[in-house]
């Protein structure tokens, strides 16, 4: 059973802790292991590695957020055990900014980011002037931007990689109007907004189109589109999550991947 508010799993998780045991399946009896995801795809596939996780006699219990802050601070803090929502590199830019000691722990899924709008369905055709909305979180920020560059709406200044911000374009013959949102809030933009760089897992959870809506991705093999399941670093040779890892590498997994998403979501090694 999903659960949706932190604020509960941490009560239970003290007053768990002060009763001097681990919180229980009435299946299993093992520990709780919490893991954390974002709404949309990454909420369903861990729903099913929870699934199987149950037959193999480990208690996964799902906490799904809305935001991209939120689950790293949780894991940090000991609120979670896991999660599983984001890219390296924003994990690496999450535990310099913020002093925690967060590793990835392997891959899971392959999410690239789109560009997607109710007006346009190519590049070509984006008109002088129009307004993109990209996320405004550092990495997935200078991710959208590079994905503009590699459409050749813009250029950045050479090497700055993820690390671009707006101030690092060098030209904008279009001059398009970019402008930042929160990364949740982008396909509901595209009714004020002519496109929006969004990834994956809120296209789809915005119940966007992939198909008709979107129409520039970035490559499948962009490290920026890899998932992986993070823990704190001490935990890193746990051999419980470990096992939790290898299921979302299982087939069962993997089965319900691609029936589910139909390519949108591609199961990672």
């Amino acid at each position: 059973m999903r659960k949706f508010l932190l604020g509960l799993v941490t009560v239970l998780g003290a007053v768990l802790l002060l009763a001097g045991c681990g919180s229980s399946s009435s299946t299993s009896g093992s520990k709780e292991i919490t893991l954390g995801v974002t709404a949309g795809p990454h909420a369903a596939i861990a729903d099913k590695v929870a699934e199987e996780a149950k037959k193999e006699g480990l208690n996964v219990k799902v906490v799904e957020f809305s935001d991209y802050l939120t689950p790293d601070q949780a894991l940090a803090d000991g609120s979670l055990d896991m999660n599983n929502y984001q890219h390296e590199p924003f994990l690496l830019n999450f535990d310099k900014q913020k002093g925690t000691h967060l590793v990835a722990l392997g891959k899971t899924v392959i999410q690239p980011m789109g560009l997607y709008s109710n007006s346009f369905h190519s590049v070509a055709a984006i008109t002088s002037g129009t307004k993109v909305a990209i996320p405004n979180d550092p990495t997935n920020g200078g991710r959208a931007l590079q994905l503009l560059a590699q459409a050749g709406l813009i250029t950045l200044k050479t090497d700055v990689g993820v690390k671009a911000t707006l101030s690092d374009i060098t030209s904008n013959p279009k001059d398009l109007k970019i402008v930042e949102l929160d990364a949740a809030q982008l396909p509901r933009s595209l009714s004020d907004i002519g496109v929006a760089a969004i990834p994956m897992n809120y296209a789809i959870s915005g119940n966007l189109d992939v198909e008709k809506q979107g129409f520039f991705f970035e490559s499948k093999t962009n490290p920026l589109a890899t998932i992986v399941l993070a823990v704190r670093e001490q935990d890193k040779d746990n051999p419980t999550y470990k096992k939790v890892l290898a299921i979302y590498h299982s087939q069962a997994v993997k089965d319900f991947i691609n029936e589910k998403f139909k390519g949108e979501v591609i199961p990672a090694e």
